[in-house]
């Protein structure tokens, strides 16, 4: 009994237009920068225009990496809202592509943006085994002192006890296949941000997302028990916004990159694997074809580096011990520098950085659940 799952990061699926870069040129679009521009007015018609012209190939190339995962159930990213889903997954993926997902579920999270955490789910496999949907639960009203996870580096931050700990949501998706149960938990951490207080983005906000980790980790427990969670069927998928190891790149597009791997001594993904609570299947890869996304701030700083987890439980881990997914890099715009051997064929109309399917690369793996 198989089933194919994945995870995506699609980036900012949204049914609004976003003006805060009139007020903010931080968050201001580079081809708006070129302009003078008179006001507010003439910036909003401005932006409504440039957002509608790079929507659709963007859209495209989207459903086009989603296609290529074949999956049977799919936790999204960066979902403004069900109206924003419901148009992608009709305007594209099945309009375009020729398949569809009628099952869709998403909450509300505690994104300032409203980006938000998604599932959807076809109606049978590819083999014709019926899934069925059984309940969703948000965990996006846990704070804090809720779980006793206040610590002094999140007050630092000035995080205060009250406040949220998800800074989207923990949704918790209970689903049957043939009949069979598994839960599956879709996540996306804090972001890392820009540097502050004398750190790099990564570690100033590490106490959020290593917070957020302890968290699903107690949600897991709570809900099949301390000493028994290993041998339930769940899993955790979405975007953790952190690594374990990266691939830093040298040289230049003039010359030969060069590749070279590194080891993390701190990571908020460490929280959640430590001690065999899960596993990061995706570890099953060779060490420099892991990444899912190209980090690059300047040629002094670029990286590969896996941001997008399937992890499974210790016994969903073992019944699937010889499964390594697939990262699907096609939608990855030009400008990603890839190792040797690990080119692949890019999209029709993808550019040198957009558009694009996403900075991330879809993950996807084919369980055996029986």
């Amino acid at each position: 009994m198989s089933l194919r799952i994945a995870t995506f990061n699609v980036e900012n699926l949204m049914n609004r237009f976003d003006y805060s870069g009139y007020r903010n040129q931080l968050q201001q679009d580079r081809t708006l920068a070129l302009f003078e521009i008179a006001n507010e007015a003439e910036y909003r018609a401005l932006e409504q225009a440039r957002t509608i012209a790079h929507a659709d190939d963007t859209r495209q190339l989207t459903a086009l990496a989603i296609a290529a995962t074949r999956a049977d159930i799919l936790c999204l990213q960066e979902v403004d809202n069900m109206e924003a889903l419901k148009a992608f997954e009709y305007g594209y993926l099945f309009k375009m592509v020729g398949q569809g997902y009628r099952q869709k579920y998403t909450t509300s999270g505690n994104d300032s943006r409203g980006i938000d955490v998604a599932v959807m789910l076809r109606s049978e496999t590819a083999h014709g085994q019926p899934i069925e949907f059984v309940r969703m639960t948000s965990h996006a009203h846990l704070t804090y002192a809720d779980l006793g996870l206040h610590t002094p580096e999140l007050a630092a931050l000035g995080e205060e006890p009250h406040e949220r700990i998800f800074r989207r949501d923990c949704l918790e998706i209970d689903v049957t296949v043939a009949g069979r149960p598994l839960t599956i938990y879709s996540v996306h951490f804090k972001s890392m941000g820009s540097p502050r207080n004398g750190m790099d983005g990564r570690q100033a906000t590490m106490p959020i997302r290593h917070a957020e980790a302890l968290a699903v980790r107690h949600i897991i427990e709570e809900r099949f028990g301390k000493e028994h969670a290993g041998s339930e069927r769940w899993m955790i998928c979405g975007d953790l916004n952190d690594y374990r190891e990266r691939v830093v790149i040298g040289g230049d597009t003039f010359g030969d990159f060069t590749f070279e791997p590194t080891e993390e001594t701190a990571s908020s993904v460490h929280t959640l694997v430590a001690g065999g609570f899960c596993e990061n299947i995706v570890e099953r890869r060779p060490t420099l074809d892991r990444w899912t996304l190209y980090h690059t701030r300047g040629p002094q700083e670029r990286h590969l580096c896996q941001l997008d987890y399937i992890l499974l439980s210790p016994s969903l881990a073992a019944r699937n011990a010889t499964a390594v997914p697939d990262i699907v890099r096609g939608g990855q715009p030009w400008r990603t520098p890839f190792p040797p051997g690990q080119d692949v064929e890019r999209y029709p109309r993808t550019g040198w950085d957009r558009p694009k399917a996403s900075d991330h690369c879809p993950v996807v793996v084919t369980l055996d659940i029986a």
